[in-house]
């Protein structure tokens, strides 16, 4: 997949601007920061978690391994 440079952005932004209006485009970079943070925050949530049972299941292993 090509990356987007430059010139695209620009174009893309400007599509944006024509079809969504000036009014509505803080609006909605508004809720898209709002939806990669929650998404981050929740991606963050369930890594942690995994992490912590991981480590759980690492302690149970070498306490069977002492006995």
């Amino acid at each position: 997949m090509p990356n987007i440079g430059v010139p695209g952005l620009i174009i893309i932004l400007i599509i944006a601007l024509i079809v969504f209006g000036p009014s509505k485009l803080p609006q909605l970079g508004r809720a898209a920061g709002q939806t990669l943070k929650e998404f981050k925050n929740s991606t963050k949530g369930i890594v942690d978690d995994v992490t912590e049972e991981f480590k759980l299941d690492d302690k149970e292993a070498d306490t069977k391994k002492k006995l």
